[in-house]
């Protein structure tokens, strides 16, 4: 699926150590960017990106995978904070913990195996394209009335060529040698490019300071009742399920590029665990990051000390280093986001849309346009909807009848296909009681009967028989579906070694 080739390298503590520390020079602008957006201040997301990072790295399932601050989770924060204010913000992350770990005990982390291999393509798609419109903004300046306008002149010629030398260097640099990560080398070359001569491009620090202290203990200032819970509910369900959608899809992504396998509801439990932290030390939660994992991975971080690394390295950035971080060129990281799009995008969807099945490609181009216009856990569910109601539809067409009238006079049914609501409409018109013979035999050996709109349809074909004054026999079918039967149980011929044996799944024994 992807062909980024990693999965050779394994762990180690060196490869951890730098890849976690070039993951944190791409996560404080994330950070910063990320607070602005859901109306915070720059703290607030950088003390996200620390605690966060750390948290899941030590309790989440999968080893290797950076998590932070978020901007899909950010766009649902900001009408939170504008109506009611951050405290109720940090209220909402600790409830949206909550519901994350009760999916993990609960082992409701496996349902992540039910996303189609197209929605996967186009969750990837569309999370670069994000990625990619994301990095436009520095492109862009404020016009000092509130807005902002493109970069023209000089500006724009400086911030494309650092860019494109920070591509080069992430490019070529592994071709020469391996012994340091190609983003984090490039990220330090460029910055002392700028700063040795006095290039005037903008900074880290022109976003914002990142200087600040550790993080106070708070529980947030909300009114402990009803009403409260009301407002926060319905945010924190929508977090949750979001940060929970794009942690285990990106789960699943580092688990391919690395031929390994996580743990998804152990993930869930540490996404969970690490927002409950974050509410109560004034963050604004987050989930994990496919561009800051992507980086992670490339640059040879597999181990739970990489996120760890990442995430105490942006602490030390806050506590010791937020001058030189801020002498950083945003063109630099820039560059690193833009390979990362290009690493992260599966090219081959191209090629591939005219070969695969008209409903896979068209669920690849849904979840792809949804993730950019809309949001991810939106994008995600649909995709798997859509891709249900076509393998529903695709499987419907399957049932067949292969009639033939036996030696006795009796015809004969020969049911193939499952049998199940969608094709209980083609099952029907199979049988006409008014032009069959005196005795009727419908055989269910290669047929299976899988819910109740289909046990409701053999009664209805029953019923149908039965008002002709035709005589009529069910054969093979399993001990369930006779009992499950209302008004064809008695028409069943049992046959005790050949009959099959399985559930149906239908609610009514219970």
């Amino acid at each position: 699926m992807f062909r980024l080739d990693v999965s050779a390298a394994p762990a180690n503590a060196k490869n951890d150590l730098l890849s976690g520390l070039t993951v944190a020079l791409a996560l404080v602008p994330e950070a910063v960017a990320f607070a602005f957006v859901a109306g915070v201040e720059p703290l607030v997301g950088l003390y996200s990106a620390f605690m966060v990072s750390i948290i899941t790295a030590v309790v989440g399932g999968r080893p290797g995978m950076i998590s932070g601050a978020t901007g899909a989770l950010a766009v649902v924060m900001v009408a939170l904070v504008l109506e009611h204010g951050i405290e109720y913000l940090f209220a909402t992350v600790v409830l949206m913990g909550l519901i994350q770990i009760t999916v993990g005990v609960l082992r409701l982390g496996k349902f992540i195996r039910m996303v189609p291999h197209p929605v996967m393509l186009g969750f990837v798609n569309g999370l670069a394209i994000v990625i990619f419109l994301a990095q436009l903004k520095s492109f862009q300046v404020s016009d000092g009335a509130g807005g902002s306008q493109w970069l023209a002149g000089q500006q724009l010629y400086i911030m494309l060529a650092l860019v494109a030398l920070t591509m080069a260097i992430i490019h070529w640099l592994p071709k020469l040698t391996k012994a340091i990560p190609s983003a984090l080398a490039a990220i330090l070359l460029v910055s002392v490019l700028v700063i040795a001569l006095g290039v005037q491009s903008r900074t880290v620090g022109d976003m914002a300071s990142i200087a600040g202290g550790l993080p106070a203990f708070h529980i947030p200032s909300v009114p402990l009742n009803w009403e409260t819970f009301t407002i926060i509910t319905p945010y924190a369900v929508i977090l949750a399920a979001i940060g929970l959608i794009e942690s285990l899809l990106t789960m699943s992504l580092i688990d391919e590029l690395t031929q390994t396998r996580g743990r998804g509801n152990r993930e869930c439990v540490g996404q969970g665990s690490a927002n409950i932290v974050t509410g109560f030390f004034g963050g604004m939660g987050g989930c994990a990051m496919v561009g800051q994992s992507m980086i992670n991975v490339k640059s040879g971080g597999r181990g739970r000390l990489s996120g760890i690394t990442a995430g105490f390295m942006v602490l030390m950035f806050i506590l010791f280093a937020s001058s030189l971080i801020e002498m950083i060129p945003i063109a630099a990281l820039t560059g690193v986001m833009f390979m990362v799009v290009i690493g992260t995008f599966e090219w081959s969807s191209f090629r591939i849309l005219s070969k695969i099945p008209r409903a896979d490609a068209f669920v690849l181009v849904l979840v792809s346009g949804m993730t950019v216009a809309t949001d991810l856990a939106i994008a995600v569910v649909c995709g798997v909807i859509v891709s249900a109601l076509a393998f529903a539809w695709e499987h419907a067409r399957q049932v067949r009848a292969h009639a033939y009238v036996d030696d006795t006079g009796t015809k004969v049914y020969e049911l193939d296909g499952p049998l199940f609501f969608a094709s209980t409409g083609r099952f029907l018109d199979h049988f006409k009681p008014d032009n069959d013979p005196e005795r009727v035999v419908i055989d269910f050996y290669g047929s299976r009967v899988m819910d109740h709109s289909a046990i409701e349809a053999i009664d209805t074909v029953a019923s149908r028989y039965i008002q002709a004054g035709k005589e009529l026999k069910l054969r093979h079918l399993s001990q369930e579906c006779r009992n499950l039967l209302n008004k064809a149980g008695d028409l069943v011929e049992v046959n005790l070694d050949k009959d099959p044996k399985y559930w149906v799944a239908d609610d009514k024994l219970a």
